[in-house]
């Protein structure tokens, strides 16, 4: 009975030299909650945004594949009232943003993109388009795509997306 107690405490402490007391929390959270089986978040909607590119007219900026979009993340606000470069009415555009750098096939040019959220209604829900190009991971949150930059506008609903040319890149 003795090396039964031995080989449990024994192994208690090797676990206990290994883990922390919040790692096994969140392990027996994610158990209960089945999140370890089930992830809920991230959405994927990235069967949408090919079937939005695959539209005709890759020259209009209603399309997912125009290519001021080469970093956004949300229904194009051209397709919803508005245009590429401004807000429908009734929404307001959110100060904080995105950016990203977009190659121009026609000019052959670089350009630096500001992509704006538009806020105060609930989401659009026509041309939806999510394209990752050059996306940087969450701890640089100026170029990720993948938070809710309405919050910080007073009604925080998501309703589009704008592509807004800041400039030429330089190389």
């Amino acid at each position: 009975m003795r090396s039964l107690d031995q080989l449990f405490e024994h192994s208690a402490r090797s676990l206990a030299r290994r883990t922390s007391r919040r790692s096994v929390l969140a392990s027996l959270g994610q158990l209960l909650t089945g999140a370890a089986l089930l992830p809920l978040l991230p959405l994927d909607r990235g069967s949408r945004a090919h079937a939005a590119q695959a539209r005709p007219g890759a020259d209009s900026p209603e399309n997912c594949g125009y290519w001021k979009h080469c970093a956004i993340d949300g229904f194009l606000c051209a397709c919803c009232g508005g245009s590429s470069t401004s807000c429908p009415p009734g929404t307001a555009v959110s100060p904080i943003t995105w950016i990203g750098t977009c190659h121009n096939p026609g000019d052959g040019r670089d350009y630096i993109i500001s992509y704006n959220d538009c806020c105060g209604k609930t989401s659009c829900g026509n041309c939806e388009c999510n394209r990752n190009e050059r996306e940087k991971p969450m701890y640089r949150p100026s170029r990720n795509n993948d938070l809710n930059w309405c919050m910080a506008n007073a009604d925080s609903n998501y309703h589009c997306s704008l592509s807004v040319i800041l400039g030429v890149a330089e190389k």
